[in-house]
């Protein structure tokens, strides 16, 4: 009896574990197959390993489950290389889908509704950064579980549909950078908290819902807000009725009154004359001397003043500082240390001037940095011409470069007259940028640091190669608060003040430099709502899931046979920006690697099916910046 007591218990503990090992890998079988058919139906140049006998809940890419495993609830594959429209009948089978991320590939076609219209229980949709078109749908209510909303980078036109009102839990939304027209609706959200609405062809006002966003979320349209500016006075006042105490009046005596003035007012004017006159007579010969004496002392200024504005020996402009400040000027940044102008001087003579602000050294030691920094001559450093330090001014003077920085060539508007970084102009860049900041290193006695290092403060020489400018301002400024340091997100990990920064820390920025021209992607930038994300610790997020595809600026994968230049570009910035300064590489031994690129490559041409199969060398926890895989969608 205890036999069969002892069996039956055993057989039950075995059907229980078996149907608890059952629920762990049974698969979603309905939603495996509507993504293989979604796969299978629509054109992609990455791999994905999508595989009918693996369990699409534990090892496919991108997707995620529900805890019991019996629904696909996520589904994030961007930059996979996606072209051409969403199949039919195959997302919308994904019912209980809560996250969509399709962003960053070549996907076409109008908003496709048909397929997104089931998906009821959608929260996360990011569709930027693909080539959609037409207009957007006019019904939004039905996704009413909707937080963020993100379709910007497109080619959607047409209006806003009044229904995206109706999204009550909407905390994000960006339509940036399409072709959408016609007034804003009165998007009444309160719980909106992000939203950009760049770069369209928006007209009329701004309503008042929305006119609690900066205005830099509406810029790049054709908008006037009603409360904007106070209205125009006009140029003849409102008729009113006369006060009390001008109908006194009769129109004689106001006839008289005029006669009168006027009569005083011509014998005053003659008697200034025939003063004015009788005092020149005498004083005539003193009129000419005071005359002379007030020249001098302009003229005594004015070289006193060009003695401050300072040239260096190297620099072929000729004018001074009266020269400059009569230019006009337009207005071409506001940088970390202060705002950058174009100036246009006579003589078709163009340059940059670099207005100084929060200089906290003593005019000799701001001299002598100056100095150092002039005496540099090497073809990737954009040479100093000229400065300028008085009390209350601190100018710098610098060649102008048509082409603009790395920064607006990268990261301005994408879309109709963008035209695409190649990957030949990024190497040359990159190569250019090392070799200068190399030779900066070597300058006053191995001592000068740049410390600034970033994307707007890297220029395209005549030889189309990088060259670095803005040298050695922060040993100059006031240090700034943590927060707003690292704001840019170029900043080392241990450079706590700005003052002290070092090679190591240049080593830093230049990594950071690398991933941006890799990925395309600001050093700080968000996915949608308020997530920030620092592009360090989303790269190496990226990498460690061994999903390397992502990384790259969908604009490079146009390119044939560079993924293993790539590559090895992504391995050299990631050894730059590991946390330990002493891991990093010397700057030297940065310029060798990225100069030796093009020469591997050379000398072994990528085969046309090694495509992204290569393995990039993840840094070590304890020397990588660690990023939460959140911050992919």
């Amino acid at each position: 009896m205890n036999m069969k007591r002892g069996l039956l218990f055993i057989f039950s503990a075995f059907l229980f574990f078996g149907e608890v090992l059952l629920s762990i890998t049974a698969d979603p079988v309905d939603d495996k197959q509507a993504l293989l058919d979604f796969l299978h139906n629509i054109l992609h140049s990455h791999p994905v390993n999508w595989h009918e006998n693996t369990s699409v809940c534990n090892s496919w890419t991108g997707v995620s489950c529900s805890n019991d495993n019996s629904r696909v609830t996520a589904l994030r594959l961007p930059g996979v290389g996606f072209r051409g429209p969403i199949p039919p009948n195959t997302l919308s089978r994904l019912s209980a889908i809560q996250i969509l991320s399709l962003r960053s590939n070549g996907i076409s076609g109008s908003f496709p509704y048909d397929e997104f219209s089931k998906l009821r229980n959608l929260t996360i949709l990011f569709l930027q950064s693909n080539n959609f078109s037409g207009p957007l749908p006019s019904d939004f209510s039905i996704w009413n579980y909707l937080t963020i909303l993100n379709l910007s980078n497109n080619g959607f036109n047409g209006r806003i549909p009044p229904s995206i009102s109706n999204l009550t839990h909407l905390t994000a939304l960006s339509l940036a950078n399409n072709s959408l027209s016609g007034n804003i609706p009165d998007i009444n959200v309160p719980s909106l908290q992000h939203l950009d609405l760049t770069n369209n062809n928006f007209t009329g006002s701004l309503p008042k819902s929305l006119q609690r966003f900066p205005s830099s979320a509406f810029s790049g349209n054709n908008l006037s807000s009603e409360n904007a500016l106070p209205p125009a006075l006009p140029i003849h006042p409102p008729s009113s009725q006369p006060s009390k105490k001008s109908s006194k009046l009769s129109e004689p005596a106001i006839l008289a009154i005029a006669i009168g003035g006027c009569v005083l007012g011509f014998v005053v004017l003659a008697f200034m004359i025939v003063v004015c006159h009788s005092k020149k007579r005498r004083e005539g010969g003193l009129a000419t001397k005071n005359k002379e004496v007030s020249l001098k002392k302009t003229a005594s200024k004015s070289q006193e003043q060009n003695n401050r504005l300072f040239f260096f020996e190297h620099c072929s402009l000729a004018f001074d500082l009266e020269d400059l400040l009569r230019a006009s000027a337009e207005v071409l940044g506001k940088g970390t240390f202060g705002i950058a102008y174009k100036a246009a001087l006579e003589e078709a003579t163009t340059v940059v001037v670099k207005r100084l602000k929060e200089v906290a050294v003593p005019k000799k030691e701001f001299e002598q940095q100056m100095i150092a920094v002039g005496s540099i001559r090497h073809v990737n450093v954009s040479p100093l011409r000229a400065y300028y330090y008085s009390k209350d001014e601190r100018l710098m003077v610098y060649d102008f470069y048509e082409e603009g920085s790395v920064s607006a060539m990268l990261h301005v508007k994408r879309g109709e007259g963008h035209t695409p970084m190649d990957w030949e102009t990024r190497l040359k860049i990159a190569i250019g940028a090392a070799r200068g900041i190399a030779h900066i290193h070597t300058q006053n006695g191995g001592k000068l640091v740049h410390g600034n290092i970033k994307s707007s403060n890297i220029f395209l020489n005549s030889q189309g190669h990088g060259c670095v400018s803005d040298i050695g301002l922060a040993s100059l400024m006031s240090p700034m608060p943590p927060p707003v340091m690292r704001a840019a997100g170029y900043r080392a990990p241990e450079v706590t003040d700005t003052r002290k920064a070092t090679h190591a820390s240049d080593v830093y920025s230049y990594g950071v430099f690398l991933l941006e021209l890799l990925t395309g992607k600001s050093p700080m930038h968000t996915t949608g709502g308020d997530e920030v994300v620092h592009l360090v610790r989303w790269v190496n997020s990226v990498v460690r899931e061994e999903w390397t595809a992502e990384v790259f600026d969908l604009e490079l994968l146009r390119y044939p046979n560079i993924e293993e230049e790539m590559v090895e570009m992504l391995q050299i910035g990631l050894s730059c920006v590991v946390r330990m300064p002493e891991q990093r590489p010397k700057m030297p031994d940065v310029v060798k690697m990225v100069e030796e690129i093009r020469q591997v490559s050379t000398e072994n041409p990528p085969s046309s099916d090694s495509k992204l199969e290569i393995s990039v060398a993840t840094p070590s926890p304890q020397a990588a910046e660690v990023g939460s895989t959140s911050s992919v969608q």
